[in-house]
Formats: structure tokens, sequence, C-alpha cells
């Protein structure tokens, strides 16, 4: 079965036998290019042989070009499921046909995960193809393979293109035979009662954490990584701007690109208590039990460490599903978007020169407007129009 090993640290001289000790020294002494830093992922097959080209493409993507390590994760984590199928079928990753492919989409298809024991999504299985092609696309550039007949039978059959798209589009590998067609769903944001009990019920500090991702439409990733130092107010700066009713925090977004949130005054007046009281009692809970200090992130759990993905999306799905409804940390920003949305649209067409569309797109922070539009869509739908048509509907039927 394939492995990956994580990269350790060089031993020190001392913690290695006398006459290797020399040599450990020499080690330690040694500069070199591009060094792969701890933890970097290394696959190895079942008898522990490197899989180099594996391992080359993680190196350019995670090293060379600096991707973050969620991306990085990401890859490894495609590369790990593809070469262990390969290596249970008996087939050289350099021999792959399309059909070996096509059995590795279909097998996700008619099989759950082993890890969540659920069905893959659609989404899941054309991300893992996609890596794929990308994966050996990549080998054939980098000489790795002379050719691939996977590279070469997604450009023979690409999906049918409309009409109105430019003709200047490049033709993509990730159109292809390989990926299943997929329907994208409309956000469906929380309602205000819903939001409510959600922000009432959650504990510190994941209940001030949905805030932010209700209020300025953070992704997880992105409110993860904010730090204390962007939410303090400089005292000789801010001294006479005390009553401003928000506030413009700078953010890194996804894809380390700068960016920027409107706090509103509110929501860092909660964050100033949370700081105060919450925060401060457990970094000196993790003081006295001489755990490493944080003190640069903002979000810190009751042991002073960081809180972790995982960790909060399971208290918002725990959460929601004791209110009787379905909710995410992604949930959070839809609602935020869509709510957002609906309120400039109404400023519109009240006369407000503004674009609706726009305005969410910046502060969303997406790089093409057709995903900001997907918040619009869900906006035309008027709920309560359609839940009176279906109990209309129901009533007849009743009466009938």
């Amino acid at each position: 079965m394939v492995e990956i090993i994580r990269k350790g640290e060089l031993p020190a001289p001392d913690a290695v036998p006398a006459r290797l000790r020399e040599a450990a020294k020499l080690a330690l002494a040694m500069t070199l290019r591009e060094p792969r830093p701890a933890g970097f992922p290394l696959l190895f097959t079942s008898d522990l042989k490197l899989i180099e080209p594996g391992v080359s493409f993680l190196h350019e993507h995670g090293i060379q070009r600096a991707h973050t390590s969620d991306t990085l994760r990401t890859y490894a984590e495609i590369l790990y499921d593809w070469f262990d199928s390969l290596e249970q079928s008996g087939i050289p990753w350099s021999e792959v046909d399309a059909s070996d492919l096509i059995a590795y989409r279909d097998r996700m298809l008619k099989r759950p995960s082993p890890h969540t024991q659920r069905p893959y999504s659609v989404r899941t299985i054309n991300h893992r193809v996609r890596g794929v092609l990308r994966f050996y696309g990549w080998a054939v550039r980098h000489h790795w393979l002379a050719s691939s007949p996977l590279i070469e039978r997604a450009e023979e059959f690409p999906i049918a293109r409309a009409a109105w798209q430019r003709r200047n589009v490049a033709r993509s590998v990730e159109r292809s035979l390989f990926v299943l067609r997929q329907f994208e769903g409309l956000p469906r944001p929380l309602t205000s009662a819903q939001a409510r009990e959600l922000l009432a019920t959650l504990l510190p500090p994941y209940d001030l954490m949905a805030r932010w991702q209700l209020y300025t439409g953070l992704r997880l990733s992105e409110l993860l990584r904010l730090k204390l130092a962007d939410v303090l107010r400089d005292p000789e700066a801010n001294a006479a701007q005390t009553d401003e009713p928000y506030r413009v925090i700078e953010v890194v977004r996804k894809g380390r690109k700068p960016g920027y949130v409107i706090a509103p005054a509110s929501l860092l007046e909660e964050t100033a208590a949370y700081i105060a009281l919450h925060r401060t009692a457990w970094s000196r809970r993790a003081m006295r039990r001489r755990r490493p200090s944080m003190r640069a992130q903002l979000f810190l759990n009751a042991r002073g460490m960081p809180v972790g993905k995982s960790t909060y999306q399971q208290n918002i799905q725990r959460t929601a599903r004791a209110g009787g409804f379905k909710a995410m940390s992604h949930v959070l920003r839809a609602t935020f978007a869509c709510w957002l949305l609906a309120r400039l649209e109404h400023l519109a067409r009240g006369g407000a020169a503004i674009n609706p569309l726009l305005i969410v797109k910046v502060l969303m922070a997406h790089e093409h407007i057709d995903t900001t539009d997907r918040y619009l869509r869900a906006v035309a739908i008027d709920m309560p129009v359609l839940t009176e048509v279906l109990e209309r509907l129901l009533q007849t039927e009743d009466a009938s």
C-alpha cells in the first residue's frame, strides 16, 4: 500500500551513534537550494521505494511555486489515492490508459469513501480526476513521460462548447470524457431565526468566529489566518475615531492575495471583549501548563491553542443539527452574501447609483463574476412566496 511519510528534521550529532556523529555535523552544515521543510509529504510504494515523479510534482507546486499548505495537502491526497489505486491493481503509473482512469472514476461512483463511509460527491470525483489529468500533463511537459494516452484522449473528445463562448478560449483537458457532468446548486442562506439560534447556542470562541463570517463574509481559511494585530486598535492613531460605525480590516485572501473586509463597530466591540476575557485567560492557562504561547493568532480554544478547522466545522454542524437545520461554515459566508445582495438590490431599485453584484464580488473576493451571480439567483427566489404557493396546492389536493 502506498504511504505518505512526512519529512523529518535532521538529527542532532549527539542523537546518533558515535561513528555517525561527524556525518551528522556535516549534514547540518550543508546548505541546500529550495530545501523541503519538515513535514513535507513524501510518497513511497509498499516496498518503500520513493515515487519520484509524484514527489517532484509536489515539490514544484509546494516549494517552487509557493502554493499554500492546503493546496499542497490536496495534491498529496489526490496523488496518494491515485498511486495507491494503481498499486492495488498492479498497473505501472507510466503505462496508464484511458480505461484505467475511467475505472478509477467509476469505482468512486460505486463505492463509499473509506474515511467517511459516505458516497463520493460528483464534485469530489471530478476534483480527483482533474488532479490526475493535471499530474500527467505536468509529467509530459517535464519529460517524465514522452506522451500519455490520458492527455491525448482528453483532447480528442472534448465536450461541445456553447455557441456563445469565446473562440479563443484554450481547450482544457479538464473538459473531457473523464469528467462527470456536474450541476452546482444555489446557495441556501440561513434565515434570521436560524442565524440567531446558531449564534446564541455556540460556545466561545466559535460564536464570535461565526459572527465574523456572518458580518464580513470571510472564508474559513481567511478567518483562521486573522491575527491579533489585525483587529487591535492603535490608541494613538485612532484616538479621535472612537465613534466610527465600522473599520476596514486588512486580511490575506485565498491564494495569498491581499484584501480587506468591513467590520462593524458592534463586531469589533465583541471581539475586544473576547480578547480581554476569554483569550487572555486561555493564554495564561497555556503558559501555566508550559504550552507554547500563541500570541499572534486571534482565535484560541480553551487550551490556549489555535482553533482548528475541523473543530470549528464540527461545532457549527452539531449546533445547527440540534436546532433542527443544517449549516456549515460556508453557509455563513453565503448568508452574508445573500443578505447583503438583497439589501443592495433594494437600494438600487430605490434609485441608488450602485452595482449590487459588483459590490458583493469585491467584498466576497470572488475572482469571477459568475461565482457572485449564483447568489443573485438565490436571492431572486422568493422563499415566502414559494411556501405560500405550496401550501395552497396542498390545501387543494386535500379538498379534492
